[in-house]
């Protein structure tokens, strides 16, 4: 070192170093960022899965009806053909219930299929109608009544009818074709008439400023039209209609009860009576029950009942409606359609 040379005083300032400026940040590799290619690839691949999923949710629930629809009808096969075949002599029994129309439990479909098995049974020694209806159709009620006439005659088996509450209108239409008619003396029995009924509105129509516009080709076509006004001619025809079906009415009870019937006034005016009361006119044989008949009159005393009955799966059937049937073709369709 060279003495000459001047040292640096202690006071001087040091030098101060620059703020380091942020470091840029490094370029992305373009291998890192996602394609058009891939981006489109991966929403192909989520669309595809939902596809997926949403015809598996189909077919489960096209499956489900075609299998709900395959056990209903097992179960209405399986319930008719293997059905408690009666053995030992018995007492047939077959209800007559509510209403007499071709949609009940009552139509003549159904009582006189349930007849027939009765009466074909070799081991069923009578049959018994219980019946407990206000009556229905004269059609339906003169089905049954026919055919039980005509089974009576080919089996050479006798029919009792055994009232419960009611046997009015159709329902003593039918209870006639047995050989005996037994009823409680508290019964309601007879009813042996006919009637057609109605509304009529053409009045509070003129009140209200209301006109029908009715048209027809042939003057009675719109005959019971509840808005327009009835003709005599029209009130006449119908009136000879009902009375015609109501001397049918009587002809069938008349050779139903022959000279067991004490004809009075009212007979065939439509009244009803007590069970006491029609023991008395001669509509009825004798006081009793169900369980008297079979055992005293039938000298069967084990009943079988013979009428259809609605088993679990009718039921569910009936709780679902026309809904099960209508599902059940729909899926059947679409999973034939199914590549």
């Amino acid at each position: 070192m060279n003495p000459h040379d001047e040292l640096p005083s202690p006071d001087a300032a040091a030098p101060v170093p620059s703020p380091a400026l942020p470091a840029a940040p490094a370029p992305v590799a373009a291998a890192a960022r996602p394609s058009m290619e891939e981006t489109v690839d991966e929403l192909a691949r989520a669309f595809f899965k939902d596809r997926r999923t949403d015809r598996r949710w189909k077919l489960f629930f096209r499956w489900s009806w075609l299998l709900l629809f395959a056990v209903i009808a097992w179960a209405l096969v399986t319930a008719r053909n293997h059905a408690a075949t009666p053995s030992g002599p018995h007492t047939a029994l077959v209800e007559v219930r509510g209403e007499i129309a071709s949609d009940t439990e009552a139509s003549a479909e159904l009582l006189v299929g349930a007849l027939k098995n009765a009466f074909e049974d070799e081991g069923a020694q009578a049959i018994v109608l219980r019946i407990n209806s206000p009556g229905g159709s004269p059609v339906q009620a003169g089905i049954i009544n026919d055919e039980i006439r005509r089974l009576k005659a080919k089996h050479q088996k006798k029919v009792y009818a055994v009232v419960e509450e009611t046997c009015a209108s159709g329902a003593y239409y039918i209870a006639v074709a047995a050989d005996e008619i037994y009823a409680d003396k508290a019964s309601i029995v007879g009813s042996i008439g006919v009637l057609m009924d109605g509304f009529g509105f053409t009045g509070a129509m003129e009140k209200l400023g209301v006109e029908r516009r009715l048209q027809t080709a042939g003057e009675n076509k719109g005959i019971g039209d509840p808005f327009s006004p009835v003709s005599e001619k029209q009130r006449a025809y119908t009136q000879a209609m009902l009375d015609q079906i109501h001397q049918q009415f009587i002809g069938v009870v008349k050779e139903g009860r022959g000279k067991r019937l004490k004809i009075g006034p009212d007979t065939f005016s439509g009244l009803f009576w007590n069970g006491q009361q029609a023991l008395e006119m001669g509509l009825i044989d004798h006081l009793g029950n169900l369980d008297m008949v079979a055992r005293d009159v039938v000298k069967a005393e084990e009943v079988i009942d013979y009428t259809p009955r609605d088993n679990v799966a009718e039921r569910l059937a009936k709780r679902f409606g026309a809904s099960i049937g209508a599902g059940a073709v729909r899926a059947l369709q679409s999973t034939l359609n199914l590549r």
